[in-house]
């Protein structure tokens, strides 16, 4: 059943992509948000047999995936997330705030590729895969930038999802980074790379 677990995500994934991509909130937006889902999706299906990662990096990669399919339905502004605002008594929709720290999760899946194809050491996989999510981060910034003002308009304003916030763009990157450190952190305790179940 382990051996499955990817096939399970994919297929779960399949379908509430499907049911979510029914009328969604924004077209356009919901568009412009699942294209980046589709493409990692669609990489991961093709390098499968290629190249299998452990469970725990499919994990923490489709935490991702789903989190983001959820924000292109409502726009990421209008997920009815409330209660986590109200938690912390803030006036703002967070839910973005999350995504951006679960995407620092890829880190993860990263290092335990650089480490089983031993492309370098330990330290060095650690921050290579650390400034590869902030490089990440940084260049979805600019996209996001650049399709706002590209499209203007009601779909600009809720793709980039700043909510009034100036510093938005730095606070998301700073999520990405911190999500980054917490799965290198759970890398450094799990070290799948060692795992030689699924190193053969």
């Amino acid at each position: 059943m382990s051996f499955y677990f990817p096939h399970l995500l994919a297929a779960v994934y399949l379908v509430f992509s499907i049911a979510l991509g029914i009328a969604p909130v924004s077209r356009e937006v919901w568009v412009a948000e699942i294209i980046p889902v589709l493409l990692i999706f669609t990489f991961l299906v093709l390098t499968y047999r290629q190249f299998r990662f452990s469970n725990l990096a499919y994990a923490l990669v489709f935490i991702w995936i789903f989190w983001h399919t959820i924000g292109g339905h409502y726009t990421f502004a209008n997920v009815p997330f409330g209660w986590v605002s109200d938690l912390i008594g803030s006036e703002r929709n967070h839910f973005d705030r999350v995504g951006h720290f679960v995407i620092g999760f890829y880190a993860y899946a990263m290092a335990e590729w650089l480490l089983r194809k031993q492309y370098c050491g330990f330290k060095l996989a650690l921050i290579f895969s650390l400034f590869f999510i902030m490089s990440i981060a940084a260049a979805y910034e600019i996209v996001e930038w650049w399709y706002a003002v590209a499209q203007g308009g009601d779909a600009g304003v809720e793709f980039l999802g700043s909510q009034g916030d100036i510093w938005d763009a730095q606070k998301d990157m700073l999520s990405d980074t911190l999500g980054a450190i917490t799965s290198l952190f759970l890398f450094y305790f799990t070290r799948p790379d060692k795992n030689e179940s699924i190193n053969t």
